[in-house]
């Protein structure tokens, strides 16, 4: 989530290289990796520029709190010789890092197709072309076998830019016009644009700052889309009529709550439009009818603290998925008009051991998206109640989900499948039948053959008692006798579920002799929102414990060489990481943390930052002296110690929106002044990008070969 002396880059000469023989014992996981013998390339240091902060009476000194001046030059000065740096400690990692990458690359289809959907009478596909880095959109009418079109050539579009990309992609109702959002700067600001599909050219319509997505009403003139203030929440609905300046376009919806985002979409059966308003613990909807696009928006239910509701149509009836007296959600229906939840009748019950984490709704069927003992399941069922079952996909742990299904009167289910050892396929089902067609798999180009690669499953013991679920794969013939190097992969939090998923870029690790682990670990939602809860507030510990617990475990058991453990997670993530670090240092080789949500204490006091406000419910409001205290027991940034550290690779882009650049290079900056180890400290900050990294999907390989270059050379696995 998140978002700074002048600089000196100061000489450390032989003080670097002279520690103590007592800083020497306790140093961590001393290694022959080359960046150690490098140790007389002399690493930036930031001046220090103390701010005093005080709060609840108590006062905190920051020496780096002026690295968020984003245009001060000595700023970007310090970003840039910090990447100079990287480059130096990994320049004899050069040609192995281009080797990784040519070898990532190499698996990768480069001229490929998605599975075709239909929509509104036309086939719709994406796909690729050799050695181009965005997407192609076209569509087809009325059949497979007809001409194609190309809706949209995003290299086209992005050849002036070092960054671009494209969402929100929607297509009017008479299938003539196409509107589409672009940002330029990652910042996830996106100007809406249109192009008139019948001439291929854009016309003059535009509308900045936006989300990037618009919903069209019937008369295929009128389109609702959400704006952000400055602190980039989503906080207005605006309506545009093709052909007018964006200047005059009405305000038809202003959500004043800080602590809310609003949105709008529309129903499948593309009768509604819905206005939603959403934070942690509370949402709210809002409809029209699609062929009214100038009527007042109706309200369904009103906000409640603690009430999470949404919204399908169906008939005459709304579908909604809610959690009222129902921690794991349970669904609903009421007739269309008599909206709020006093007249909502229970259909699908609530249930303590199953999470409801979606529906799809079919002209016969309804299907429901569960998770019971942290895997996914897909249930269908028919309206007349003649059949009720579990899609079988004949492993234990594994990935399911539905996906583009616009067709309403239909008996075929698209499903997608992928675990940690099979390809992501996609599967067209006949909820009839019962029988799956496999559409497409993922290729992976070169001699993959996934009965190479076995996978696991297991259950960890926390420390407070919790069984923490952990999905393992290595490569058969790797020996799980406590010589292998181990990954252990965790992002838990905002209830966001790390599912088991098949990656070809991490076979670069498993073939190299890596275990790779996923620690799905409280904070997410794997085995039910009990889960999640038990991880935020003033429980977010149980995160971190859990990771360390994991960690230990790997040990333990044979999964991996105690003094080749290593750590990775990214936004929330590196939250997790910063904590861990702190927590058990001597337990890690290296840990790569990715745009890292480091200075959490500082950044939720600052509610002009962005997306700050509406995370009270996650992390705690410090305003309370509670929260306050609690996390600052925590927060990465405020419990640094000179200490020895293992080694780090700390990402960042400077046009993060989520997690604003200066929170790792603060952190960096402290490491650097308190650690006392001689362990490599990395900030690689990408110039320009934000929070997702570089829009090109091969320039996005580059990032991962760096990170792989990284842990392979710290495991002596580099063969360097």
């Amino acid at each position: 989530m998140l978002q700074i002396p002048s600089l000196k880059i100061l000489l450390l000469g032989l003080c670097l290289i002279i520690l103590s023989c007592e800083a020497e014992k306790n140093s961590t996981n001393n290694t022959n990796s080359k960046m150690f013998t490098k140790m007389d390339i002399t690493p930036p240091k930031a001046e220090k520029k103390p701010k005093e902060l005080v709060k609840h009476e108590d006062k905190r000194i920051d020496n780096y709190y002026w690295l968020n001046e984003r245009e001060n030059p000595e700023v970007i000065s310090y970003l840039e010789a910090e990447n100079e740096y990287t480059d130096q400690l990994m320049a004899h990692t050069k040609d192995f890092q281009q080797t990784l990458f040519d070898e990532i690359k190499g698996r990768i289809k480069e001229t490929d197709m998605s599975v075709p959907y239909k929509s509104n009478g036309y086939w719709y596909a994406t796909r690729y072309e050799e050695g181009m880095e965005y997407p192609i959109y076209t569509r087809k009418k009325g059949s497979l076998d007809a001409e194609e079109e190309i809706t949209l050539n995003v290299n086209d579009l992005a050849k002036d830019f070092d960054f671009y990309t494209v969402g929100g992609m929607n297509v009017s109702p008479d299938n003539k016009i196409l509107a589409y959002g672009e940002d330029t700067l990652s910042r996830r600001i996106y100007t809406i644009r249109f192009k008139n599909l019948e001439t291929n050219k854009v016309i003059e319509d535009h509308i900045p700052n936006t989300t990037g997505r618009v919903v069209w009403a019937n008369d295929n003139k009128t389109v609702f889309y959400s704006v952000k203030d400055e602190t980039l929440r989503s906080y207005k609905i605006f309506k545009h009529k093709l052909g007018t300046d964006a200047s005059t376009d009405q305000e038809v919806y202003h959500e004043k709550d800080a602590t809310f985002n609003t949105f709008v979409t529309k129903t499948k059966s593309k009768k509604y439009i819905l206005i939603g308003s959403s934070q942690t613990l509370s949402t709210e909807y809002r409809y029209i009818s699609a062929d009214t696009p100038d009527a007042p928006f109706k309200i369904i239910q009103e906000r409640q603290r603690d009430l999470e509701y949404g919204v399908s149509h169906y008939g005459d009836h709304w579908y909604i998925m809610n959690n009222k007296d129902a921690k794991n959600f349970k669904l609903s229906k009421c007739e269309v008009g008599q909206d709020n939840e006093e007249y909502w009748e229970d259909i699908i019950e609530h249930r303590d051991d199953v999470l409801l984490e979606g529906i799809d709704i079919f002209e016969n069927h309804l299907v429901l998206s569960e998770r019971k003992a942290g895997i996914t399941q897909i249930r269908v069922k028919t309206w007349d109640q003649s059949s009720d079952y579990y899609v079988d996909f004949g492993e234990d742990a594994y990935l399911a989900y539905t996906t583009t299904n616009l067709d309403f009167d239909t008996p075929i289910l698209r499903m997608a499948y992928t675990s940690l050892t099979t390809p992501s396929s996609v599967y067209d089902f006949d909820m009839n039948t019962k029988s799956k067609e496999l559409l497409k798999q993922q290729e992976v180009v070169g001699d993959f053959n996934a009965e190479d690669y076995t996978s696991e499953r297991i259950f960890v013991e926390a420390r407070d008692g919790a069984k923490v679920p952990v999905s393992i794969v290595y490569k058969k013939g790797t020996a799980i006798d406590g010589t292998a190097p181990l990954l252990l992969y965790a992002y838990g939090s905002y209830g966001y579920s790390m599912d088991p998923y098949f990656s070809s870029s991490r076979l670069s690790l498993l073939d190299r002799g890596f275990v790779y682990a996923i620690a799905h670990i409280r904070g997410g939602q794997e085995m039910g929102r009990s889960w999640y809860e038990d991880g935020k507030l003033l429980h977010k510990k149980n995160t971190f414990n859990d990771f360390v617990d994991c960690g230990k475990y790997m040990i333990e058991k044979g999964y991996a060489n105690e003094d080749k453990l290593f750590a990775m997670g990214g936004s929330a993530g590196g939250l997790l990481m910063g904590a861990v670090v702190n927590q058990a240092p001597e337990l890690w080789k290296g840990v790569i943390a990715a745009v890292p949500f480091v200075d959490v204490i500082t950044t939720m006091l600052d509610e002009s930052i962005p997306l700050t406000t509406g995370e009270y419910d996650e992390w705690g409001n410090p305003n309370n002296k509670e929260y306050y205290d609690y996390i600052k027991s925590y927060s990465p940034y405020d419990n640094v110690e000179a200490k020895s550290y293992p080694s780090l690779l700390v990402t960042t882009g400077l046009h993060d929106s989520q997690v604003q650049y200066f929170e790792p290079a603060k952190w960096v900056a402290k490491l650097r002044e308190l650690k006392t180890d001689q362990n490599p400290l990395l900030l690689h900050t990408n110039m320009e990008a934000g929070h997702s990294g570089n829009s090109g999907r091969f320039q996005q390989i580059k990032e991962t070969a760096l990170e792989y270059a990284f842990l392979l050379d710290l495991a002596d696995k580099s063969g360097l």
